[in-house]
């Protein structure tokens, strides 16, 4: 059975549309080249996750206390 309204979303790097499905190997990228830039990105820690500080980087903080 197939779904007659394929999801379509937008490719994270370059914003073409890209069908959520197993037509689409890369998703949500649109291809390996996007893909590849998106995990380059990461690698040289231009994206990231926000979290809480580390506690070892706070001032005050020691081991030995």
């Amino acid at each position: 059975m197939k779904q007659e309204n394929p999801t379509i979303v937008k490719c994270p790097q370059c914003k073409l549309p890209v069908v959520w499905g197993d037509v689409s190997p890369y998703r949500p990228f649109c291809s390996k080249r996007c893909q590849l830039i998106d995990l380059g990105e990461w690698a040289e820690e231009e994206k990231r996750i926000a979290g809480a500080p580390d506690m070892s980087d706070s001032d005050g903080w020691s081991e030995n206390q």
